[in-house]
């Protein structure tokens, strides 16, 4: 007995039929758009985050000069 199969593309085209008819075309276009923007501004916020502790990281350890290696 099968409960999860895969779903086939009859089956993700009724889902989205669905969906369509439930929020309607244009504000599946919306929802998209501010699922992208939430993206782009959770990226930014992690790659702002790296380079702060890349900075602060960079900032513990002393600088090595020529001069101290030679």
């Amino acid at each position: 007995m099968l409960v999860f199969q895969s779903f086939g593309a009859p089956e993700l085209l009724i889902i989205l039929a669905i969906v369509v008819v439930l929020f309607g075309a244009t504000r599946i276009g919306d929802i998209g758009k501010g699922i992208g923007r939430g993206i782009r501004e959770f990226r930014r916020e992690v790659k702002e985050e790296q380079d702060d502790e890349k900075r602060a990281q960079d900032d513990k350890e002393p600088a090595v000069t020529d001069e101290k290696q030679r």
